[in-house]
């Protein structure tokens, strides 16, 4: 199991807005790896992960920050999250992590992601029967204002430094507006309250 983050290693990024927790539990981007080689080898038949949260931030766009678990949710077409489960905890079990390492609940908030978000998706693994894509900037942007909570405030902030394309975050955010899907209000004040914090 990996030991806290080197601090050394963390202060430079106090100044993307991050203060990473310290958790022996972490999962980094060398752990997820190895647990993704294991799952690609444990596959019986072709998937692809849609990554969000921390875990593409970590994988993608190179922020350290700190994640128990992996949001990440089986694209359609390929095996469900239900065939997945067994051969997810069984790499949980031989590699010492968490055994919902993999957690497919932030699906139930994809409905807010933008309908061109696979044209931003990036690859982070790609194995024999794998594929992992994580979530563009903005896409992870859009997600991270409905979320709107504290630890999402200093995220959010960082993946601004990143220069994400605004335009397409505030368009996304008006759509769900008028389409008065719950919490839209909320996401549009977050982003401009964080938008005034830059």
């Amino acid at each position: 199991m990996p030991g806290p983050p080197d601090h050394a290693a963390v202060d430079p990024w106090i100044n993307y807005g991050i203060i990473p927790l310290l958790m022996p539990s972490s999962l980094t981007k060398q752990v997820l790896v190895r647990a993704f080689v294991a799952l690609d080898a444990a596959l019986p038949k072709s998937v692809i992960l849609v990554v969000g949260g921390g875990g593409a931030m970590v994988l993608a766009h190179g922020l350290p920050v700190m994640t128990g678990d992996i949001d990440a949710y089986p694209a359609a077409g390929g095996m469900t999250i239900e065939e997945l489960d067994p051969l997810v905890k069984q790499i949980a079990k031989e590699q010492h992590l968490p055994p919902d390492w993999l957690n497919p609940h932030y699906s139930t908030f994809a409905h807010v992601l933008p309908p061109d978000y696979g044209t931003r998706l990036v690859d982070v693994f790609v194995g024999k029967k794998l594929r992992v894509r994580a979530l563009g900037v903005e896409d992870l942007l859009v997600m991270k204002c409905f979320a709107g909570r504290a630890k999402d405030k200093h995220h959010a902030l960082a993946l601004l430094r990143l220069s994400p394309d605004l335009r397409i975050v505030n368009k996304r955010l008006e759509e769900l507006m008028d389409k008065r899907v719950p919490g839209a209000l909320n996401a549009v004040d977050f982003l401009d309250d964080i938008g005034q914090d830059t």
